[in-house]
């Protein structure tokens, strides 16, 4: 039976941190951290999933303004199922929700850095991250 991918399929903290789990991208996200996951499931404005029956393989977490930019902040796929094209259809679910002039920006997990540019991104060279501690100052360094 081929995968069915769904944009409007709700998943349970635990069903994401399962998947989180077995794509490996459980690694760098706060898998033990129920509340945040939780969070993380409620903020999101777009959630594509993948799924093999009533077992969810893959995921596209994205949060977007659907216009102008697209910030997939997980795409994660199940280990079994990688290298099937599942991510590149996650991908493609999720541009299919977005005006046809939307922008997708990523941060590619180590593991996955090399996936990317084979599906068509390109690299963006002044792509900036703050850590969540310690906070900004409070003026800019001259």
């Amino acid at each position: 039976m081929p995968l069915a991918y769904h944009t409007d399929r709700r998943l349970s903290a635990d069903q994401f941190i399962d998947v989180l789990n077995r794509s490996t991208l459980g690694e760098r996200r706060p898998i033990d951290d129920r509340d945040r996951i939780v969070g993380m499931l409620e903020h999101a404005n777009l959630l594509c999933t993948a799924w093999d029956d009533e077992r969810l393989v893959g995921v596209s977490r994205s949060v977007t303004d659907f216009v102008y930019c697209c910030y997939l902040s997980d795409l994660a796929v199940d280990v079994a199922y990688q290298g099937q094209g599942v991510g590149t259809e996650l991908i493609r679910v999720t541009q299919s929700r977005l005006h046809p002039r939307c922008s997708i920006i990523l941060l590619a997990a180590p593991k996955a850095r090399e996936y990317y540019p084979r599906i068509g991104f390109t690299a963006h060279p002044s792509a900036w991250v703050v850590p969540a501690s310690p906070s900004l100052p409070s003026r800019p360094q001259p």
